[in-house]
């Protein structure tokens, strides 16, 4: 799971945070930034130093409403600039390795968005450049770790509360993705790496290493399809939603994956089920897992994420056993004690802020509230997602010794 390299003496006073990416990741980045020394008291306070984004006419505009002090269209010059301390990359996935070796190269902390990388190969590069960088930290935005239902489940597994974990089940399901919508980044393997598969199983291939605190041993089967091979060209958009998809009338090739199944094994002897798709009618963002123990079960619904369910014995065994809705907004729960009174439900934007404080405590030398993914760790998801596409190309098994 997450591994911490060996890091120099912390560091102290403000942290000079500087972000590539201006578009929906970008917005939910410059949040977290800006709300973490709000919400949080964190041992080191989060500045925003300076914005990177490729269309310069509209940086400046962007900088002003999000709090950046200083914009650039040329990524390069923060790898240059001795006062920037830690760089978050929302870049699409085909940037993710050349920025982020750049910014580890030149002595950067690197937070980087999901997937690692768009291939495993971009993947193992990253993974052996924040090896190489003695002292430095990277971080990689999975961010539905941090939603405090999913922390109280990482807690209540590692006090033993379910027992020997007997299966997994886990599903990302949206609807979007329909034939009306046009060839964007994320519907070309070049620039994506997979459709999906990268998108939403990652996220739920991460959640399910980390609540288990096992990795997979075995792809046993998988199942790829790409339902809508032609979409129109994005014409007159503009930002990162026309990137490399051309302009004008007519269509282009959607090369990645709409939906992506496969099942698993993982190293305690859990079967697992794992199933992305953006066309699922009815399912806006319904990323859930359950999980199965000896003694007890939970499952998580993130369009319900204040709440975790949890089954356990009742106090004469099966007679009242069921299911019990736990509201997740205590101050005992992870997290939420820096928001509301109880009871006052937290969003999506609260997960990234929760991982800026987590960040913020690490460069001072502290402890995250639950494990933070860096390169390594999220190298091992990415190997998981590679087994999947093997064992769904060649319809057959996939040991993960035999993916590198």
């Amino acid at each position: 799971m997450a591994r911490r390299s060996a890091a120099r003496p912390a560091r102290t006073g403000p942290v000079n945070v500087a972000l590539v990416g201006q578009q929906f990741m970008g917005r939910a980045h410059s949040n977290a930034w800006g709300q973490v020394n709000r919400f949080f008291d964190p041992p080191r306070r989060a500045v925003l130093h300076t914005l990177a984004g490729k269309n310069a006419a509209t940086l400046p505009a962007f900088a002003a409403r999000w709090g950046w002090g200083k914009w650039t269209d040329r990524w390069e010059q923060i790898a240059a600039d001795p006062q920037v301390e830690l760089v978050d990359l929302g870049t699409p996935n085909h940037l993710h390795r050349e920025q982020a070796v750049a910014m580890l190269r030149a002595g950067k902390h690197v937070a980087c968005e999901k997937p690692l990388a768009g291939t495993l190969a971009d993947a193992r590069a990253m993974r052996e450049a924040a090896a190489a960088a003695k002292g430095r930290h990277t971080f990689v935005w999975f961010n539905y770790r941090r939603c405090p239902a999913v922390a109280l489940a990482w807690q209540l597994v590692r006090e033993g509360r379910l027992g020997p974990i007997r299966h997994v089940r886990a599903r990302y399901l949206q609807s979007w993705g329909g034939p009306d919508v046009p060839l964007t980044w994320r519907f070309q393997k070049k620039l994506a790496g997979s459709g999906a598969h990268g998108d939403l199983n990652a996220h739920i291939v991460d959640m399910a290493r980390f609540l288990l605190g096992e990795e997979v041993t075995e792809v046993h089967g998988a199942v790829a399809r790409t339902f809508i091979k032609e979409r129109a060209l994005v014409g007159a958009a503009g930002g990162g939603a026309s990137l490399g998809a051309g302009r004008g009338k007519g269509t282009g090739k959607s090369d990645v994956d709409d939906c992506v199944l496969f099942l698993a094994s993982f190293a305690g002897g859990a079967t697992a089920s794992f199933e992305a798709t953006r066309l699922a009618e009815g399912h806006l963002n319904d990323n859930g897992i359950e999980l199965n123990g000896e003694n007890a079960s939970l499952r998580f619904d993130f369009e319900d994420m204040n709440v975790l369910h949890l089954h356990e014995a009742g106090p004469d065994g099966r007679r009242t056993a069921g299911w019990r809705r736990i509201m997740v907004t205590a101050p005992e729960h992870p997290y939420v004690g820096h928001y509301w009174p109880e009871a006052h439900v937290i969003g999506y934007e609260h997960a990234f802020i929760n991982m800026a404080a987590d960040i913020l405590n690490v460069l001072a030398g502290g402890k995250p509230a639950v494990p933070l993914p860096d390169f390594e760790d999220a190298y091992q998801t990415q190997r998981v997602l590679e087994a999947a596409l093997v064992s769904a190309r060649e319809r057959r098994a996939v040991r993960m010794k035999e993916v590198r």
